[in-house]
């Protein structure tokens, strides 16, 4: 604890990381985990008065892996899953000296995840490949209200008109919106509207997918408790199951996002492996008054 102008300051050491443009800031609590998390999420992502970020993860000790992650976006919600960010805690773990193992497993609100590490030449980390799991397609467990088992191009009513809704779960729930042109789209009216839409008793991300080819995509993305963000690796994901299981492509996609590229693939075993980077920007300390 530090004093700064006679006030008491809890100083949280944090380091900034992003994932094609996913930025969290990132917090080491394998000794000590710091108190009130949703508030401190919301306190250090402010992009003027914080760190600034989509949100916090914390690296933790796990009982049945060989780290766990916890992480909030930035209006304080507790988020199951993020794929971009597990490949920046595989990295993180990596270059800090956390491990020297090129494969680690990572526990998850939405189960343990498999993470590769790919080293270039010089023994650094290129990019990491996860191995996401199965897709979930039941309405019922993405969580998603409807008649039908699946939710395959459902129309949807929203105030911006009637656009069509193909369900799927990377642990999180997603609704992906084919459209012919990212840039027609009305993000700011259907993002935050289909987030929220009563299809979602909890609510989604959502995803904009402008097929280019069988083998190459483009998404825009509004995070459940966020807003829009670069990139979202489960939102890659789960856009590219949409795609084949509505036959716009195959099971190997390369998905561009406004941060970057992600190489997604539904392999043969029916689990989802995304490939992407992971970079870490600047580490600094935090100054939150107790």
């Amino acid at each position: 604890m530090a004093s700064i102008g006679n006030k008491a300051k809890e100083v949280i050491k944090f380091t900034k990381m992003h994932g094609i443009g996913n930025d969290y800031i990132y917090i080491n609590c394998m000794e000590s985990m710091p108190e009130r998390l949703p508030e401190l999420a919301v306190e250090m992502s402010d992009r003027h008065f914080g760190a600034g970020g989509d949100g916090i993860v914390l690296i933790c000790p796990s009982d049945i892996a060989d780290f766990k992650m916890r992480m909030f976006n930035n209006d304080g919600s507790e988020a199951r899953m993020c794929g971009n960010a597990s490949r920046c805690i595989a990295k993180y773990v990596h270059d800090h000296g956390l491990t020297d193992r090129e494969e680690i497993s990572l526990e998850t609100l939405s189960g343990v995840k498999v993470l590769s590490l790919n080293m270039d030449s010089r023994g650094e980390v290129e990019s990491v490949t996860v191995d996401m799991g199965e897709p979930e397609l039941r309405a019922v467990l993405v969580p998603a209200k409807s008649a039908s088992e699946r939710i395959i191009e459902e129309p949807v009513d929203t105030s911006c008109g009637e656009v069509r809704v193909t369900a799927v779960s990377m642990g999180n729930p997603h609704g992906v919106v084919f459209v012919d042109k990212i840039e027609d789209v009305d993000f700011d009216c259907l993002g935050p509207e289909l987030e929220c839409h009563p299809l979602w008793p909890d609510r989604a991300n959502i995803e904009f997918l402008e097929i280019l080819s069988p083998s190459e995509a483009r998404m825009r993305v509004w995070e459940r408790g966020t807003g829009e963000t670069l990139a979202c690796g489960t939102g890659a994901c789960a856009s590219a199951v949409a795609a084949a299981l509505t036959g716009r492509c195959g099971r190997r996609v390369t998905v561009h996002l406004r941060g970057g590229d992600l190489q997604i693939e539904w392999a043969a075993n029916g689990h989802v492996m995304m490939t992407g980077g992971a970079t870490e920007v600047f580490e600094g300390n935090y100054y939150r008054q107790r």
